[in-house]
């Protein structure tokens, strides 16, 4: 005897042939839509994220921090070269860059006339891997790999998208430590080359900075725990990063799939605490690599910090380092 429910119609048990082609060919037009909606659409629906993050000294002036990160700037992309110049009109006090500008030879006119405005302003940066080295065609399954075998494209010019920040009054705080102070803030910062290709050399920085500062910040393209952990023990207040492009593609109730480095899956993006003290900033990123141009459930991205003064610096009862945890806002 068989039985047959009645919501279903008389070919799917009569033809199942038929009926595993019918389902084939939903799940085959339902892949193309999402690849055609995240190679189209969202890589190119740029958005600003707001966050409010407690770190810096009682009685400080708030400061806002435009943190700008992964390009991956291509000459062609007016959109978002178009994008990123309306960024001016926020009127951040200070703009963090932390790297991966390019993904092109040409890109570097690209990339600072589209910052416009934002090159005036008071400026910190570190570089990232392409923009050292142009991005190549990789195994997509390689990036399930904490640890695999780079691959360097063709060589970009750094130097002049270096010199080009920096005749502007941009700092490079590439395994330097400076001071500055913006806003009525005193600022002690440092960073590091890029942890990605192993480039970072944190003994050229270590020690604690200035216990005067009002807001003590550290700077690295990807945030490697070996190198959050230096700045955490150095007594930093916050670290900004990138590179991870907030795993890019996402599934949702889950999130990222990957990080792209020792990071864990929980800080891929936004704010997060280190340690007992440090609070952490990861930029999903603004752009992609020309050969993976997609993104899905994971926006690319701005974001507009707004630091404020924190009511006790002392550490939180209760929280191991390590943990994700941050009384940040989110907007």
């Amino acid at each position: 005897m068989s039985i047959r429910h009645a919501a279903y119609p008389e070919w799917v048990f009569d033809n199942p042939r038929t009926a595993l082609r019918g389902a084939a060919t939903g799940l085959a037009g339902a892949a193309v839509l999402g690849v055609g909606y995240a190679s189209l659409i969202e890589r190119n629906a740029f958005t600003l994220r707001e966050v409010t993050m407690p770190v810096l000294e009682p009685g400080s002036s708030s400061l806002r921090v435009l943190h700008l990160s992964d390009l991956h700037m291509m000459p062609g992309q007016k959109l978002k070269q178009n994008w990123l110049r309306e960024l001016d009109r926020l009127e951040p006090d200070l703009v963090v860059n932390t790297g991966d500008n390019l993904s092109h030879l040409r890109a570097v006119p690209s990339v600072v006339q589209s910052m416009g405005g934002l090159l005036a302003r008071p400026g910190l940066f570190v570089f990232g891997s392409n923009d050292y080295f142009g991005p190549k065609p990789k195994n997509p399954f390689k990036y399930f790999k904490k640890e695999h075998k780079r691959t360097f494209g063709e060589p970009l010019p750094w130097q002049d998208l270096r010199a080009a920040f920096t005749e502007r009054g941009w700092l490079d705080v590439t395994h330097n430590r400076r001071e500055l102070e913006v806003a009525g803030v005193r600022i002690a910062t440092a960073g590091v080359d890029d942890p990605h290709l192993k480039r970072d050399r944190y003994d050229t920085i270590a020690g604690p900075p200035n216990p005067m500062a009002n807001l003590k910040l550290g700077i690295t393209h990807s945030p490697e725990p070996r190198v959050l952990d230096r700045f955490a023990e150095d007594g930093y207040d916050l670290v900004l990063a990138g590179h991870t492009h907030g795993g890019q593609l996402c599934l949702p109730f889950y999130g990222a799939l990957v990080t792209n480095c020792q990071l864990d899956r929980s800080r891929v993006k936004g704010p997060s605490r280190w340690g007992s003290r440090m609070q952490l900033h990861v930029s999903a990123g603004i752009g992609t690599s020309p050969y993976a141009p997609a993104r899905f459930c994971c926006r690319p991205e701005a974001t507009l910090l707004t630091l404020v003064p924190t009511a006790d610096k002392g550490p939180e009862q209760g929280v191991r380092p390590g943990v994700s945890r941050s009384s940040a806002v989110v907007r």
